[in-house]
């Protein structure tokens, strides 16, 4: 039998044991998210689903954070130099890549040489970026932007996507291909394997210079079915869902351990027409459609009330928001009425291309073929995959008469999206809009008078609204399901995720 003093030294010996174990062991979160992005260049991609991964790998010179507030990142500091034609960077020192390799001013003049280059052409970040002429080395820790025009939202641009700077010995040496499946940054975790379709495993970078992470290990599944990914929350083997399902709030409010997290974010969804064939290339038609679709009617059947109804493809935190314009008026009967005066007979076939990967896009999709029957429109409904829809189809003009146009709105200000879609010659606008939007987007680019430029912001958003150019429905509310195992959860409305002061309890 052990004596006294014995089992007091066991016991002991096994708190310390627990209490080490405690201490030491590994915090693990889980994140299911619907996209994999396939690739973890920064320049590849515009998905929502690569930045809110891709926020925890890479960093930019500018850092936006969770209240939407610009703040320093790889940069300490800058200034705007010569009316805005030069922006002097002043760098962070000491900083390493996760492979080891320095950071510094010949960092960043590879990282938008790149992006600016042949390798950016090939996706669909570099003409974010144009507005840039060159990158001009000041010493290792400053660098200087030499605009070919001031660009009011350069800033902004600098925090995300394309801009993330990335490590010039790495992808010279490794090449592209090998980058896009073994991302290096200089972010809060590193990369740890890839498995294309299934998941992304981080963990955790010690030395971070904005502050050591408290989680060791950060894992993204990529589970496009709803349905499993709610299973996988309620499970346990996943602890945050970056976007569940709007059907699926009500089974979530039931469950005693999860939580949904809400806040205002950028995410709008709307249709775009066909402006050149079909009967969409007739404005009235358009108007038509416009007014057939009850709105609060989608937001309360789809989303549980979680969204605002836009007449612009904006939310009201973006700026360039124009409280006074008016939509179309959901009114059926003018719709009929127009669809008449257009020639538009009774039971004419129009269809609707929706990226199918989604399912609540194909819910509203579905919710829309009654809209438009109801003012004597028969809307067919054609999904089509993913990869193909935004690559294929819309780029290259191939699609129906309206087709989905979702939009993440990660600058906050309406010329990242405006741009994008108006301005003729741009990947999202096939069928190209008029010589008065160009001059108008082209023109709130070269003003730095934010005042000014909001005024063409609002002319541009009132010029697309009188040629409906599209049909816009709501801006989503950013949603998140969580874990009540999950401390610390801080939402990012543009769903740019970082995890500093997240943790786990067991």
């Amino acid at each position: 039998m052990l004596k006294h003093h014995s089992l007091k030294k066991l016991a002991l010996a096994t708190l310390l044991v627990v209490s080490s174990s405690s201490v030491w062991a590994d915090t693990s979160l889980t994140v299911a998210q619907r996209q994999d992005p396939n690739s973890w260049d920064p320049i590849d991609t515009f998905l929502v689903a690569w930045s809110s991964a891709g926020g925890s790998l890479f960093d930019g010179l500018v850092l936006r954070d969770e209240n939407l507030k610009l703040q320093p990142g790889l940069a300490t500091s800058w200034e705007i130099l010569e009316d805005g034609l030069r922006m002097r960077f002043k760098l962070s020192e000491g900083v390493k890549f996760h492979n080891g390799e320095d950071f510094n001013a010949d960092a960043v003049k590879f990282t938008f040489d790149r992006l600016l280059g042949e390798e950016g052409a090939k996706g669909p970040q570099r003409s974010n970026y144009l507005s840039i002429k060159s990158i001009e080395v000041v010493d290792d820790h400053t660098v200087d932007f030499v605009m070919n025009a001031p660009d009011p939202v350069m800033l902004t641009k600098l925090a995300g996507y394309g801009a993330m700077i990335v490590p010039p010995k790495y992808i010279t040496e490794k090449g592209d291909a090998h980058f896009n499946m073994n991302p290096v940054g200089t972010g809060p975790f590193k990369f740890k394997s890839y498995t294309q379709g299934d998941k992304l495993e981080l963990v955790i970078n010690p030395d971070y210079f904005g502050g050591k992470p408290k989680l060791d290990n950060l894992t993204y599944r990529f589970i496009r079915e709803d349905a499993t990914r709610l299973a996988e929350l309620q499970a346990g083997r996943v602890d945050v869902v970056h976007d569940i399902a709007f059907s699926a709030i009500p089974t979530v409010k039931e469950n005693d351990s999860i939580e949904i997290v809400s806040v205002a974010g950028p995410s709008i969804m709307s249709y775009q027409f066909n402006t050149k064939a079909g009967i969409t290339k007739d404005l009235k038609v358009r108007q038509a459609i416009n007014m057939a679709v009850d709105k609060k009617v989608l937001i309360d059947a789809f989303l549980g009330g979680y969204g605002t109804p836009i007449d612009s493809l904006q939310g009201k935190l973006s700026f360039g928001y124009d409280p006074d314009l008016k939509g179309y008026p959901f009114d059926p009967e003018k719709a009929k009425q127009l669809l008449k005066e257009a020639g538009v007979k009774p039971g004419t076939e129009i269809t609707i291309d929706y990226r199918a990967n989604n399912a609540a896009v194909g819910e509203i999709s579905q919710a829309m073929t009654s809209f438009l029957q109801n003012v004597g429109l028969n809307a067919k409904l054609k999904p089509i995959e993913s990869s193909v829809f935004l690559n294929d189809i819309v780029p290259k003009g191939k699609t129906d008469e309206l087709f989905q146009f979702t939009w993440g709105g990660w600058t906050f200000d309406f010329d990242n999206t405006a741009y994008l879609i108006y301005h003729d010659g741009e990947r999202w606008n096939p069928y190209g809009t008029s010589e008065e939007m160009n001059k108008l987007l082209e023109a709130q680019r070269s003003i730095v008078d934010q005042d000014e430029r909001l005024k063409i912001l609002r002319q541009v958003g009132q010029l697309a609204h009188d040629n409906a150019y599209h049909l816009p429905l709501y801006n989503e509310d950013t949603i998140y399901a969580v874990s009540k195992k999950v401390k610390g959860f801080v939402p990012a409305p543009d769903r740019r995720m970082r995890y500093l002061t997240t943790t786990v309890e067991e």
